[in-house]
């Protein structure tokens, strides 16, 4: 079994969320955007009227707990907060906006095992 620092073990679980997405149709706006109150992992358009903001989980077990325990009342907090930061600096009208989660656990199988909760927040 291959081991990853920490740093490989995202990149790794942040590719395999964005080929998921753009299987899905969705079209990747913005990875990683940075401001100085944080960071989005992946920025999405589900068709022209919604945008989605991704958060990335990857782990190599199970024992950080759930997808439930990983993302938190205060993480959604943080995501809507930015959210709001990254809306606030775009020409396109959004319709619709949506928090998903996609969880990426790498190690157990040849192919990653990749879950997918929508509207999350």
């Amino acid at each position: 079994m291959t081991t990853f620092s920490r740093n490989e073990l995202g990149s790794l679980g942040e590719q395999v969320a964005v080929e998921h997405l753009r299987s899905l149709g969705f079209r990747i706006v913005a990875r990683n955007w940075r401001c100085r109150h944080g960071e989005l992992d992946v920025i999405a358009a589900d068709g022209d009227r919604t945008v989605v903001f991704v958060e990335v989980k990857t782990r190599a077990g199970d024992g950080f707990g759930g997808l439930e325990e990983a993302v938190t009342p205060q993480k959604l907090r943080r995501i809507r907060r930015l959210a709001g930061i990254w809306l606030a600096g775009q020409h396109h009208n959004w319709q619709e906006l949506r928090i998903d989660v996609v969880r990426v656990r790498v190690g157990r199988r040849h192919t990653p095992e990749i879950t997918h909760l929508r509207g999350v927040g």
